[in-house]
Formats: C-alpha cells, structure tokens, sequence
C-alpha cells in the first residue's frame, strides 16, 4: 500500500476541467499550453513561416526583383522540405509556400515589388469579412475552428448559449484585427510607387503577421477553455 504525496490546491484546481468525469469515455483536453504550442505549430514553425518575406525583403534590397522573387520562393521551398524531413508540422510552411508563391507569380508579371504583398491584403480582406458575417448568422468561424483542432469534430458548442457568446466575440476580434491590418497595408500599397522596393509594405507584413496572431491564438484558447469549464472551475 503505497501513500500519495499531497498535490498543491492551486495545481490540483488548475488540472480540474483536463480531468474526465467519472463514468464518461472522454479523453482529457490538453493542457492550455500544450493546445496552444499546437495551434501554433510550435515556435519554430511560426519563426520560419515568416522567414520567406524577411528574404524577400533583405534581397530586394541587395539585388532586383526577380532574383528576389526566386530567392523568396526557394526559401519557402526550403523551410517546407526541412520540416518534411524531420516529420515535423508543416501547416504553417505550406501556406506559406503558397502565399508566397501567388505574390511571386503577380510581382514577376507586372514587375512591380509591391505587388508581392497585395494576395495577403486581400487573403485578410477576405478573412475579416467572412468572420463578420459567420457572427451574423450566428455561426462564428472561430467556433467551427475549435471543433476541428480542439473539440475533435464536436459540434456541442451549438447549443451551449455561453460558448456560442464566447466565439462569437473573439470572432470579431480576429475580425476587426483582420480589417485593421487591411486598412493599414492598404494606404500604404496605395501610396507606393510601382517602381518603389517594397521594404515598408514588407516590415509592414512581418510586424502585423505574426506578433498579433500570437496574441489572438492565446486569447482564443484562454477564453475557449474558461466558457468551456464547468462553473465551479470557473469561480475557482
């Protein structure tokens, strides 16, 4: 008969919504950091997603823009097949190769640098609207995102009215976020000659990319897990 050490009331509390209720087959959520490190592919993978525009950006400094261009798109290339290898996430890498890839193929054609970051303005454009319009109808994106990478493919947040009010405005969060971004690169696309390198649209993309993104990924799981817990760890 073995004696079990005393746990700290403050971990014991903190672990309580990861226990499974007894008599239930559910397996327990991950930890906040452990879901978090997952949606963000990890650090690393979220470093060397941006590191194709940070290349594009320094070579089309140093030389023109199409060995820019290449040189862009071999990174992408690069930072995908790396992870490839490893069997490490490579999410983050392929819409990055992709993103990269369409801003390439624009830029080659018209010639211009700052056409290079013009599918991303839109790509958020997009997002932004779509987001607000999910709450419109209320389907929050953000919702249908969690069941898929955290609730396993469930759908019972549709009937919880304090999960469904949680989505809803952390939806339009990541929206107005989206819209903001827009606004910003916008004004500033439109105030950049054709024949300008860029490098402002490109400190622009590296600073509003990720750094928010960050913070809206731990925002959403924080909140997420605090509507999802039961009401005792919730005042807890």
């Amino acid at each position: 008969m073995t004696s079990e050490t005393p746990r700290d009331p403050a971990q014991t509390a903190g672990r309580a919504e990861a226990v499974p209720a007894a008599g239930t087959d559910e397996e327990p959520l991950p930890s906040f950091t452990e879901q978090l490190a997952d949606q963000l592919g990890g650090v690393r993978g979220v470093v060397e997603s941006g590191i194709p525009v940070l290349v594009f950006v320094v070579a089309n400094i140093v030389w023109a823009l199409r060995p820019a261009l290449i040189i862009a798109v071999a990174s992408a290339l690069a930072v995908g097949g790396w992870r490839l290898s490893r069997r490490q996430p490579v999410r983050h890498a392929i819409n990055g190769v992709f993103g990269i890839a369409i801003g390439a193929i624009i830029a080659w054609k018209t010639g211009s640098a700052k056409d290079f970051y013009l599918p991303g303005i839109v790509l958020s454009l997009v997002y932004g609207l779509a987001m607000l319009a999910s709450v419109a109808i209320r389907r929050p994106l953000v919702g249908w995102v969690w069941s898929l990478l955290v609730a396993r493919g469930s759908t019972d947040w549709r009937g919880n009215p304090r999960l469904v009010r949680t989505f809803s405005w952390l939806t339009v969060l990541w929206a107005v976020t989206y819209l903001v971004k827009v606004i910003i690169q916008a004004v500033v696309f439109q105030h950049t000659s054709a024949h300008d390198p860029a490098t402002t649209l490109g400190i622009l993309r590296l600073a509003l990319g990720y750094p928010p993104y960050l913070l809206l990924i731990a925002i959403t799981v924080w909140a997420a897990r605090r509507a999802a817990a039961p009401p005792a760890a919730q005042q807890a």
